[in-house]
């Protein structure tokens, strides 16, 4: 059997409430070693350690603590007793911190993470079967080189692409357009994609220091929207990412405001606040190419990549290739 490491961070799957009820529940409560032992059939599949690296609601995860648990994380993976690594994390930002993982590991091992939408105190917990087919699923030869992926509802997800698409059902994950990467069945892996943009070992991001991360900021646009709000976030921040309406669209005040902005030397990237598609350069929103356009990445991923393209460079075109090629 493989040796899995499960690192902990909390989320609803520590999550604590009135026996039964899937609402109202305090997240990061539950030490790791109490869900395992809920899931006696989780030996069988693989020799297991693990540790409570951290035990926090999601939504307490930072840039701080993405750098933290990255570090932690490629500590772990040089170690020749470890063969792949379980992340369980809270679902409401569980997609950023897989795409900052899959940009900054230096491996090739399995890295998976999963968490779960009903708390373990539930009627029905998906905590501890998601878990049970998240270390199976590291274990599995075929999981080599995907990339940091997740496992939910019997699904696996890449990294870069997996998305929280429902606030309230237990398969509350999707791809978008571009489909899962395969399922699971019980114990048993069953692939049939895989991911093609760059991801750890491909990765220039994993290949350097961690330590701290640029400040990005999230502009949402609606119609109507002042832009002052671009120009508060260009205070404290090296980069803004517009969640434009449509294909990464605003308003002509906008569009004023990015072309002086982007001419201080705040990186502007336009992505869109519609859930499926993909932001192309646009003639007409940005004739003079100022900003960068995110590609099929949401605002939140699209900060996620700002912050470590701006950590290895300030110009326009080496982001706007880096947003081409992760």
């Amino acid at each position: 059997m493989k040796n899995i490491m499960i690192v902990a961070t909390g989320g609803t799957i520590a999550g604590v409430g009135e026996i039964g009820k899937s609402a109202s529940y305090q997240a990061g409560e539950i030490n790791i070693d109490e869900i395992i032992q809920s899931i006696p059939a989780i030996n069988h599949i693989a020799h297991l350690s693990a540790v409570q690296y951290m035990n926090v609601d999601s939504n307490e995860m930072s840039p701080a603590r993405w750098v933290q648990l990255a570090n932690y994380l490629n500590e772990l993976l040089v170690r020749e007793d470890i063969d792949g690594i379980v992340v369980t994390h809270g679902t409401d930002t569980l997609d950023e911190t897989a795409y900052f993982l899959n940009l900054t590991l230096r491996t090739y091992k399995p890295v998976i993470i999963t968490g779960a939408m009903r708390p373990a105190t539930a009627a029905s917990a998906d905590g501890p079967m998601n878990l049970y087919q998240a270390v199976a699923l590291a274990c599995h030869e075929e999981a080599l080189g995907h990339g940091v992926m997740a496992v939910f509802s019997d699904t696996i997800y890449s990294g870069r692409d997996i998305q929280k698409v429902n606030n309230f059902k237990t398969d509350a994950f999707d791809k978008k357009d571009f489909g899962c990467l395969g399922y699971m069945r019980d114990d048993q892996a069953y692939f049939f994609a895989r991911a093609f943009k760059k991801h750890t070992l491909q990765s220039e991001f994993s290949q350097q220091p961690l330590t701290s991360l640029p400040k990005v900021g999230i502009a949402y646009y609606y119609a109507g929207a002042g832009s002052e709000v671009l120009e508060t976030l260009a205070k404290d921040c090296k980069g803004i990412v517009i969640a434009g309406s449509g294909s990464g669209n605003y308003s002509k005040e906008w569009i004023e405001k990015v072309g002086a902005l982007s001419k201080k030397g705040i990186i502007i990237v336009r992505s869109s606040r519609v859930g499926h598609g993909i932001v192309f350069e646009s003639p007409v929103f940005d004739e003079e190419k100022q900003t960068v356009p995110s590609n099929t990445l949401s605002p939140q991923k699209a900060r996620v990549l700002l912050m470590l393209a701006l950590s290895v460079t300030k110009e326009t075109e080496k982001i706007r290739e880096i947003f081409n090629v992760y």
